[in-house]
């Protein structure tokens, strides 16, 4: 855990000492300030969920002495990116914590969606797992606002819209084909449009979609040279995505514009 700079942002500065994650291979880190709590998903050989208690003063306290294990029958590293953990994350209110572990279509294994409740301010170890309809591949996600619903994409054909029943088992709303992608993973939602933006690792794209309907409002596809887009995050009138680079291409950050609203983004620019 590290404290940042109030007045320089890249002068970090670690709080307490490394914590054990109780894996091989941590893969995605979830926070709760309302809880002052984080969990960190491994995936590989030890593949599941530990989670710490946060503090400004001591950094890390583990909570746990075990993994909230999936059985996975990985390896460390993990062979994939097929049958490994994705993402982790706690809903809107930290009521529960919730992971997204992607499946191998290939081998006839489903992926999941994995939900920890929070009781009594600590996540527990009671779990319930459901595969949402129609989806194969969970990867990353998007909160919608004023909603109990998710965003998921899926590696296998592109996005879907979920919804946890009372009893935590996930429902498909809507589902959405993207036709040319090939590996579409992560997914941000952005206030100022009312939409959400997924983009594809091997294919240089944004495609925005309407997570109510699953209908693409728009499929922009970029001629920066870029050979694909990963992680990315929507603040205010940009979203901004990270491209990986390869072997020819460096990485970059491209800056879509989408002050117009729905269906209005056009690459700001890209920087390397």
């Amino acid at each position: 855990m590290f404290s940042i700079s109030a007045t320089d942002p890249t002068v970090l500065t670690m709080v307490g000492k490394p914590a054990n994650t109780l894996g091989e291979f941590p893969v995605s880190v979830a926070l709760s300030t309302s809880l002052s709590q984080a969990c960190v998903a491994n995936s590989g050989a030890k593949a599941g969920v530990a989670c710490f208690a946060m503090s400004a003063k001591d950094g890390l306290t583990p909570l746990d002495t075990c993994l909230r294990p999936f059985e996975l029958n990985q390896t460390t590293p993990p062979v994939g990116p097929l049958n490994t953990v994705s993402q982790t994350f706690f809903n809107s209110d930290s009521t529960m914590l919730i992971t997204t572990v992607k499946g191998d279509p290939t081998k006839n294994n489903t992926g999941f969606l994995s939900v920890f409740p929070v009781e009594n301010n600590v996540v527990s170890k009671t779990e319930t797992r459901s595969s949402p309809a129609g989806t194969a591949v969970l990867f990353g996600t998007a909160l919608l606002p004023n909603s109990s619903d998710l965003f998921v994409t899926d590696a296998s054909f592109g996005a879907a819209t979920l919804s946890l029943s009372s009893a935590n088992i996930a429902i498909t709303l809507a589902s959405t084909k993207i036709a040319d992608q090939k590996a579409t993973c992560w997914a941000a939602f952005s206030e100022l449009t009312g939409t959400t933006f997924v983009t594809d690792v091997a294919v240089n794209h944004l495609v925005e979609i309407d997570p109510a309907s699953g209908n693409i409002v728009k499929n922009l596809a970029s001629t920066n040279g870029n050979p694909g887009l990963i992680d990315l995050a929507s603040a205010g009138k940009f979203v901004y995505a990270l491209s990986p680079g390869n072997a020819t291409v460096g990485g970059a950050v491209t800056v879509f514009d989408v002050s117009g609203g729905k269906g209005s983004e056009y690459p700001f620019n890209s920087r390397r």
